[in-house]
């Protein structure tokens, strides 16, 4: 057998997110660093979730236990729910908060996204009530009005970037999955557990025939329109 065949054979190791921008930080002195992410703010329904992931950044072996942890994006649903317990079980301390569809209607995307990402970092502080972070890393979002006195760093592209921002855009994105789901009981023929509320051609469809509902952003431009047609 080749080299080139025997390593053809070799298992792939998971892409994993990096820990560069955590070290830099850690460089200038700051010890709780929490990343921030968002999931749903493109959805037509819905609300807008964030998480937030402080990680045991002196643990040497904190990228081997966190293998295969990126951009939620570019996992799958099976691989985002295979790593979710172990983000939990990990981190030093973590939280998830949402901002509904009436508070995106009413404030508008970005500032609920923020109010999102300020109830996940309440979550945090409620299970550790003695931690107060030094360091929020953003996911290209500035944050001017921040509840926090720390250092604020918004990095594009940090979900697939930094593993602390990373580890936040998946718990983010399955528990607004999750959330989407358990909400298609009670509005039915939507089929919300299948697009989790963003434009595809199920949901327009569905849209067409029952019109927007109660969770429907009715200040979104597709949601406007059809609220606008005579019926």
């Amino acid at each position: 057998m080749s080299d080139t065949s025997k390593e053809l054979r070799k298992p792939r190791t998971p892409k994993t997110a990096s820990l560069t921008h955590e070290r830099q930080y850690l460089a200038f002195g700051c010890r709780n660093i929490v990343g921030l992410d968002e999931a749903g703010r493109g959805a037509w329904a819905g609300p807008v979730a964030a998480g937030a992931v402080c990680l045991p950044l002196e643990n040497r072996r904190l990228s081997d236990l966190l293998a295969g942890v990126r951009d939620s994006k570019q996992l799958s649903p099976g691989q985002r729910a295979a790593l979710v317990d172990r983000i939990k079980e990990t981190a030093v301390a973590w939280g998830v908060g949402s901002a509904s569809s009436y508070e995106i209607d009413d404030l508008g995307i970005n500032p609920a996204t923020r109010l999102a990402m300020k109830r996940a970092l309440e979550a945090l502080a409620l299970q550790k009530p003695d931690f107060a972070p030094d360091c929020l890393l953003l996911d290209s979002m500035p944050w001017p009005d921040a509840p926090l006195q720390c250092r604020l760093v918004s990095i594009v592209h940090g979900d697939r970037l930094s593993l602390s921002i990373a580890a936040a855009s998946i718990l983010a994105k399955v528990w607004r999955d999750q959330h989407m789901t358990e909400l298609e009981a009670q509005y039915q023929g939507y089929r919300l557990s299948l697009h989790k509320g963003y434009g595809t051609a199920q949901h327009q469809a569905a849209l067409k025939a029952l019109g927007p509902s109660a969770i429907h952003r009715h200040g979104y431009g597709p949601i406007r329109a059809l609220l606008s047609e005579p019926r």
